[in-house]
């Protein structure tokens, strides 16, 4: 077969295949109903999850902790670019409001000694803990199907799963999803 061929045939099945991925990604996305159980007909959990992972201290923090609150989980690495361009606008969500209303949690995806080396380097107002592979499972159960960082997911005031992020979020997202879940809490 011509080279030439062989070139626009596989161009063609990667784009045909890619498109399709993206299309399914995004019908999959709309299909987020929310279940009363705390799990989905799926399996996903639509409910804020019994977490309890490691600070950079060592300390074990228990999601308990963050009862009556919105949280915003947040994974992330330091190895991934748009993980660390957002930082600066979570960080500056958690230092702008309440922190008895708002809870910012960070879950690094990553080595700790990297982690540490990286916010001894850049001041994060925000909790920060430390992930392992039990977490990435639970981010697939939260909806990050590919496992792709950064991801963010949004529970109300009542543990709520109410909005799930894949990739970089921004501020735009940040007002439409997050803001409102603080004044309809605040009212």
């Amino acid at each position: 077969m011509n080279p030439a061929k062989v070139l626009v045939v596989t161009i063609l099945a990667g784009t045909l295949s890619i498109g399709a991925a993206l299309i399914g990604e995004r019908w999959f996305a709309q299909q987020d109903v929310e279940l009363g159980s705390g799990r989905q007909h799926d399996g996903r959990l639509a409910t804020l999850p019994d977490l309890r992972l490691p600070d950079v201290a060592g300390r074990e923090v228990a999601s308990n902790a963050w009862a009556g609150k919105v949280v915003v989980l947040n994974f992330w690495a330091t190895w991934c670019t748009p993980c660390l361009t957002e930082m600066p606008m979570l960080d500056a969500l958690q230092r702008g409001l309440d922190p008895r209303r708002l809870q910012v949690v960070g879950v690094a995806i990553d080595a700790p000694d990297a982690v540490q080396h990286f916010l001894r380097e850049n001041q994060v107002g925000y909790q920060i803990l430390l992930g392992n592979a039990d977490t990435v499972e639970l981010s697939r159960r939260l909806g990050n199907r590919t496992s792709g960082l950064p991801f963010t997911v949004v529970f109300d005031a009542l543990g709520r799963r109410v909005y799930i992020h894949r990739g970089e979020i921004t501020p735009a997202e940040v007002r439409e999803h997050i803001l409102p879940l603080l004044q309809a809490e605040a009212g």
